[in-house]
C-alpha cells in the first residue's frame, strides 16, 4: 500500500511540476497576419523565445487594419471570454495602438491582474492608462517616427534638391502624422518646395508622380486608402507609385524596403519585436511591471536598399557612420580578405617551396640515380605531406611510410616496414584492405574507400583511402601506395547538423508524446479515484489493490516504452547494422501515432504479406528521415486540411537490390517551382523553419546509406520515394 501511495506522489507531483514550469504568453496583434510589419514583430518575438522550451506563445490577430469599431471589439471580447476561459497568461503583449486599447478596455474582464507589455504604439498618451486603473498593469516600447531627422538626411544627400512631394492618407495615422509634418513644413520651405497630397485618387496621384524631375524627391509616408475609400495593402499602393516614379521615393517604416523606398531614418518592426521580448523576460523572471520603465526613444535604425541607392549614385557613406545596407551583394573578397590575403601569400610560399623542392630533386637525380624509389619518396617528399602514406609490396608487405602515417599507428616508420595490414588494423578493416589490395593489383586502376580507426583513447578517426598501383624504375609493379585523407571533422560536422536536425524534431516528438500520455494517465486517475473510493467505503479488497496494481504497472510500462522510444531516437547510430523495416515504422508510429490520429490524419502501412523486408544501415538516423518526411507531411495536411480526414500512406515494397519505402499524402502537391529545391540546405518555406530536416534526410540516406530519395506530385498527391540497400557493403 505505502509504495503507491508513493507511487501516485511522485505522478502527482511531476505533473504538477510540468505544468508550473511552462510559461504562457499571449501575443495579440492590432493588424492581420500577411501585413509586413505584424509579420515582422511576430518573427522577432518568436525568434527571440525560440530557445526556450518552457515557453508557450500565443499569437491572435485583431485585423483591425480591415474592421474597426465598438460592436467588432465588443464581439472579439465575447470570442476572447470563450477562447481563453480555461486558459492563465503570464504576460500579455499588445502590437500596435488598437490592441492596447482593447486590452485596457477588456483586461479587467478577460485577464484580470495580467501584465501587458506593448509595442508598436504610435503617439503614446500615458493618462490612457489611468482608464481602469491600468497604469501598475502596463509598460512597453513606442514606435516614434522621426520626421526632422529624416528631412534632415534627405536635405543633406540632395542639396540642389527643388521639390519634396510627401504622400500619405487620412487613416488614423496619416491624420496625426500630418499634424507632425506641418509642425517642421515652415523650417524646410525655405530650402524647397513641399507638395503635400493625401486627398488623390490613385489614377491622379500617379498622373503627380510621373511627371517628376531629376530635381525632385518623394517622402512616403502611408497609403492605405485613396480619396474614394479604395483599400491598398503596403506592397500595392507603393508598387503602383514605384512603377511611374523615377525619382529617389524615402520612407519612414521599414516594411516598405524591397518595394522601391530607398529607405532613412525606420521605425524598425523587428526592433520593437526584440525590444518587448527582453521585457517580457524580465516580467516571466519575477520582475514587476511596474518596475520597468516604458522605453519612449524608440528603436529607430537607419536602413538603405543597396539597388536603389545604386540606382539613384547616392553614396550614404559620405552621410552617415552607422547604418545598415540590404541587398547588397555578396564579395567573396570584402567578406574574406584576410583569409584571401593569406591564401594569396601561402600560394606563392608554396611555388617557391615546390620550384626549390624540384631544384633539389633534379640535383639529387644527378647526383644519386641508382637510389630507389623509396628513397626518393620518403626522404624528399612523403614526409613534407601531412596525409598519412604508405607503401605496400606486391606481397603486402609495408615497405615504407611517412612521419604522419607512423605518428597515427604511434610507431616509428622502422617499425612498420615488413608489417601486413593484419598487425596494423583490425581483422575486419585488414580483410577488406587486402581484398582491394588483391582487385586494383589485377586491373591496375586506382580505388577509393573509407576507413574508420578506433584509438586505445577510445578516439576515432575517419579516413578516405585513396589507392594507386606504382611501378619501379624498370617498368615492373612495385607494389600499392595509399594516401590517407583525414575526413574526421567532416564527418563530425555532418554527425552534428544530423543530430540538430533530430533536436529540431523534439517539439513535435515532445507533443506525440504528450498525445501517447494521455489515455494512460487517464486511465491511472480513474483507478486511483475507484480505489479510493472503495477504502473510504470499506469495500476495499485485496483482489481490487492487486487488479490495481497489475492495472497500473501496465500503463506505467506503457509510458517508459514511449521514453525509452524517444531516449532511442535521440542517440546518434556509430554504425551500419541489419534492421527490419516494420519495427522502425512500429517505433515512430509509437511516438507520434497517437498525434497524427488526432490531428484528423489517416496513417495506413502496406506491408508485403509473409516478408520482413530489412534494411542495412544507420537504424536512428533512418527512423530521423521517416519521422521528418511523416512530420511534414502531417503539417502540410494540416495547413491545407478541410473537414474531411487527412491520409498519409506509407508502402514497403523491394526490388533487386534495394528496399523501397513511399510516403505518400494528399495534403496537396509541392508547387513546381521549388520542388527541385526542398533538399537543398537550409530551402525552407516555413517562416519558423530551418531548411536542414530534408537536407539532413537526403545526407542520410544518400550518403552516409548509399541509397536513394526522391520526390514528386502525382494525381494531386505528393510522393517520397526511399530506396535503400539490404546487404552489407
Amino acid at each position: 500500500m505505502k509504495k503507491i501511495l508513493i507511487l501516485i506522489n511522485l505522478l502527482f507531483f511531476s505533473v504538477c511540476y510540468a505544468q508550473t514550469s511552462t510559461k504562457e504568453i499571449l501575443l495579440l496583434h492590432s493588424y492581420h497576419k500577411g501585413y509586413k510589419w505584424t509579420d515582422e514583430i511576430s518573427s522577432a518575438i518568436e525568434k527571440e523565445f525560440a530557445s526556450y522550451n518552457n515557453i508557450n506563445l500565443t499569437t491572435v490577430y485583431m485585423d483591425t487594419k480591415r474592421v474597426s469599431n465598438k460592436i467588432y471589439y465588443e464581439k472579439l471580447y465575447e470570442l476572447y471570454k470563450e477562447e481563453f476561459k480555461t486558459r492563465k497568461f503570464d504576460v500579455i503583449i499588445a502590437s500596435d495602438n488598437s490592441a492596447l486599447e482593447f486590452l485596457i478596455e477588456y483586461q479587467k474582464r478577460l485577464f484580470p491582474n495580467i501584465p501587458i507589455l506593448f509595442c508598436g504604439i504610435n503617439y503614446f498618451d500615458e493618462s490612457i492608462l489611468e482608464k481602469n486603473g491600468m497604469k501598475k498593469y502596463v509598460s512597453g516600447v513606442l514606435e516614434q517616427v522621426d520626421l526632422e531627422k529624416n528631412f534632415e538626411l534627405i536635405s543633406k544627400i540632395h542639396p540642389k534638391l527643388k521639390k519634396l512631394i510627401i504622400i500619405n492618407d487620412k487613416s488614423r495615422t496619416g491624420l496625426i502624422m500630418k499634424e507632425d509634418l506641418e509642425k517642421i513644413f515652415p523650417k524646410y520651405r525655405k530650402k524647397f518646395k513641399i507638395e503635400y497630397i493625401d486627398d488623390m485618387r490613385m489614377n491622379e496621384l500617379k498622373k503627380v508622380v510621373s511627371k517628376t524631375d531629376k530635381n525632385t524627391a518623394l517622402l512616403f509616408v502611408l497609403l492605405f486608402k485613396d480619396k474614394t475609400g479604395k483599400f491598398f495593402t503596403y506592397k500595392q499602393s507603393l508598387k503602383q507609385i514605384k512603377s511611374l516614379a523615377h525619382v529617389p521615393i524615402y520612407g519612414l517604416w521599414d516594411f516598405y524596403l524591397n518595394y522601391g523606398v530607398i529607405g532613412g531614418l525606420l521605425t524598425s518592426a523587428q526592433a520593437q519585436g526584440e525590444a518587448v521580448s527582453k521585457m517580457a523576460m524580465k516580467v516571466l523572471n519575477g520582475t514587476d511591471i511596474s518596475q520597468i520603465p516604458i522605453l519612449k526613444k524608440s528603436p529607430n535604425r537607419y536602413i538603405f536598399d543597396y539597388n536603389e541607392l545604386k540606382k539613384f549614385d547616392i553614396n550614404i557613406e559620405k552621410y552617415l557612420t552607422n547604418y545598415k545596407i540590404i541587398n547588397r551583394p555578396f564579395s567573396f573578397y570584402r567578406k574574406y580578405k584576410i583569409l584571401v590575403n593569406i591564401t594569396i601569400i601561402t600560394m606563392v610560399i608554396f611555388i617557391i617551396l615546390i620550384i626549390l623542392m624540384k631544384a633539389n630533386i633534379n640535383r639529387r637525380k644527378k647526383l644519386q640515380r641508382a637510389l630507389s624509389n623509396r628513397l626518393e619518396f620518403d626522404k624528399v617528399l612523403l614526409d613534407t605531406i601531412p596525409n598519412a602514406i604508405y607503401y605496400k609490396n606486391v606481397d603486402g608487405k609495408f615497405i615504407g611510410c611517412n612521419l604522419a602515417f607512423a605518428d597515427l599507428m604511434q610507431l616509428s616508420k622502422h617499425d612498420i616496414i615488413g608489417k601486413t595490414a593484419f598487425e596494423l588494423f583490425p581483422e575486419d578493416i585488414a580483410i577488406k584492405n587486402t581484398q582491394v589490395d588483391e582487385k586494383i593489383l589485377e586491373t591496375l586502376q586506382t580505388d577509393t574507400s573509407e576507413m574508420a580507426l578506433h584509438f586505445s583513447n577510445k578516439e576515432i578517426k575517419y579516413f578516405i583511402l585513396n589507392k594507386a598501383v606504382y611501378k619501379n624504375i624498370d617498368g615492373r609493379i612495385g607494389g600499392i601506395v595509399c594516401i590517407m585523407d583525414d575526413i574526421t571533422e567532416r564527418v563530425q560536422q555532418k554527425q552534428f547538423l544530423i543530430q540538430q536536425s533530430k533536436l529540431a524534431e523534439m517539439g513535435d516528438m515532445v507533443a506525440a508524446i504528450a498525445h501517447q500520455w494521455n489515455e494512460p494517465l487517464v486511465e491511472l486517475s480513474a483507478q486511483v479515484q475507484d480505489i479510493q473510493t472503495s477504502y473510504l467505503l470499506n469495500e476495499l479488497k485485496d483482489c481490487q489493490v492487486e487488479e490495481f496494481v497489475k492495472d497500473s504497472m501496465i500503463q506505467i510500462q506503457y509510458m517508459s516504452r514511449t521514453l525509452n522510444d524517444f531516449r532511442n531516437f535521440l542517440k546518434p547510430s556509430t554504425k551500419k547494422v541489419i534492421f527490419l523495416i516494420k519495427k522502425a515504422l512500429d517505433e515512430i508510429n509509437e511516438i507520434i501515432g497517437k498525434q497524427v490520429f488526432y490531428s484528423n490524419i489517416d496513417m495506413h502501412f502496406n506491408y508485403i504479406d509473409g516478408e520482413d523486408l530489412v534494411i542495412y544501415g544507420y537504424e536512428n538516423e533512418f527512423k530521423q528521415v521517416l519521422l521528418n518526411l511523416i512530420n511534414n507531411a502531417k503539417n502540410k495536411i494540416m495547413e491545407n486540411q478541410s473537414e474531411k480526414r487527412g491520409n498519409i500512406i506509407i508502402n514497403i515494397s523491394k526490388e533487386q537490390e534495394y528496399n523501397i519505402i513511399e510516403i505518400i499524402d494528399d495534403g496537396g502537391e509541392i508547387d513546381e517551382k521549388i520542388i527541385s529545391s526542398i533538399f537543398e540546405p537550409y530551402f525552407t518555406t516555413k517562416t519558423d523553419g530551418t531548411g536542414i530536416g530534408l537536407y539532413m534526410a537526403k545526407v542520410i540516406v544518400e550518403d552516409k546509406m548509399h541509397g536513394f530519395i526522391k520526390v514528386k506530385n502525382f494525381e494531386g498527391n505528393v510522393v517520397f520515394t526511399i530506396k535503400v540497400p539490404y546487404k552489407k557493403d
